[in-house]
């Protein structure tokens, strides 16, 4: 008889599903099952390709007891959520200040780095505009971060870096979270979110015209990706604010002449727009505006209004560009779990419809581990300095989630089409291969 310990791990890891090295073999290496057991435990397994299956033969108590079946491995996870998240979720004020600050003042020295090259040589500017880059991209993980409150354990800090970092990056904060919040509630739940390029359906890309389709394309692809970082994090978050603060006014003025005898709040709290939903969310557009718009000021006083936007301006774009792509392919990949909202499922939307991107370590760091994305979806609450442990400790019912390496990027951008039979993300070469075999 396998021992208790080892028949509740291989239940929990659901071994069917593990590739290649199945847990038993793992727990064998380590030395904890006895190497008889061991080799009768190999000799018996079905082989099939690179994976291994089940045994032929396995004993009874691995498969059903008086109370327990097999589950899947999301039902698993689903079991060990809570037990999970429990043990990573506590922040820490110190982890989170020192991440700040290894990122705000390393960024204000490569500014200073940048200005100054000017007058020395041109590549030392773009070594340090390459850098900046870099750190901008930091600078808008943390501030995602601090969105959802677990940068620091003080609500406070996170509400005031947060805000601080909003402003670096370009990025009404509250607003933003807000909004991010909600991709949280509805992951994989394409019905109600389709990503940062609102991803097509099959359905919806076959009425476009030729060119309408070349250009969702292109809008998809790492070309474009710099243009619609500055349309992200530059003119967006200015547009909107600008557009809804004279439809404001324009409202309560309007409202007014028509009815002197109500006051101004009144007229205010009567005004609706798609650009925010609350009082609370146009107080941070506007203060996030009015302290960034008097910031450029000053980098355009003390260094020159076409030297700064010109670094401003490039950096900013291309650091947000490269935040949409790695956002993209955590959820835009090769048949990604993408289900309509009556067959929807939360869990199975972290483990299936969130990749696990293998980076390298200083990417790692200069993105606080936002590669580890099914974790931060299991729970928002694990700060980034938990997700890698958090990963490490329970790897074993993470087998279902893809990986994507760092090389695979360029061809995870190319499932921009959701299959709404299949109920999965497919590329446009899959699309044409459809129609093709139709045609037959």
């Amino acid at each position: 008889m396998w021992p208790p310990a080892l028949v509740e791990r291989m239940r929990a890891a659901h071994m069917a599903l593990i590739p290649t090295l199945t847990l038993f073999e793992v727990e064998a290496k380590k030395g904890n099952v006895p190497a008889n057991i061991a080799q009768k435990f190999v000799d018996s397994t079905v082989a099939f390709g690179s994976a291994r299956l089940l045994p032929a033969a396995p004993p009874k108590e691995f498969f059903v007891t008086a109370r327990y079946s097999i589950l899947s491995s999301i039902d698993h996870i689903k079991r060990q959520q809570r037990a999970i998240v429990g043990r990573y979720r506590k922040s820490n004020n110190a982890k989170g200040l020192t991440q700040a600050l290894t990122t705000l003042v390393p960024l204000a020295l490569l500014w200073w780095a940048a200005v100054l090259g000017v007058g020395v040589s041109l590549w030392l500017t773009l070594a340090a505009m390459l850098l900046i880059t870099l750190f901008d991209v930091r600078v808008f993980a943390l501030m995602h971060e601090c969105g959802h409150g677990s940068l620091f354990r003080s609500p406070w800090l996170n509400r005031a870096t947060g805000f601080l970092l909003g402003v670096v990056s370009g990025m009404p904060q509250y607003v933003w979270s807000q909004h991010h919040s909600y991709h949280h509630a509805h992951n994989g739940n394409w019905d109600k979110y389709r990503g940062p390029y609102t991803t097509l359906s099959v359905d919806e890309y076959a009425v476009m015209t030729n060119a309408q389709q070349r250009m969702y394309r292109y809008k998809c692809s790492i070309a474009a990706a710099p243009v619609a970082g500055f349309i992200y994090l530059i003119f967006n978050p200015r547009f909107t604010w600008l557009k809804g603060s004279i439809g404001l006014v324009s409202h309560i003025i309007r409202n007014k002449v028509a009815q002197p005898t109500v006051s101004l709040s009144a007229h205010a709290a009567s005004f609706k727009t798609r650009y925010w939903k609350s009082t609370k969310e146009y107080r941070h557009m506007f203060w996030n505006n009015v302290v960034l718009l008097s910031g450029w000021g000053v980098m355009c006083w003390a260094f020159g209004t076409a030297l700064f936007f010109t670094i401003y301006l490039i950096t900013l774009s291309i650091a947000g560009g490269v935040g949409i792509i790695l956002f993209t392919v955590q959820h835009n990949f090769e048949h990604s779990y993408a289900s309509e909202n009556k067959c929807w499922d939360y869990t199975t939307g972290a483990i299936k419809g969130t990749s696990f991107l293998i980076l390298p370590r200083w990417i790692n760091w200069l993105t606080i581990n936002m590669a580890y994305h099914h974790i931060h979806h299991l729970s928002a609450n694990i700060p980034n300095y938990s997700l890698v442990k958090c990963h490490i400790e329970s790897q074993h019912l993470f087998s279902d989630v893809t990986r994507v390496k760092l090389s695979q990027i360029p061809n995870a951008l190319k499932y921009i089409l959701w299959d709404t039979h299949a109920q999965r993300i497919i590329s446009v070469l899959e699309y044409r291969q459809q129609l093709a075999k139709r045609a037959e």
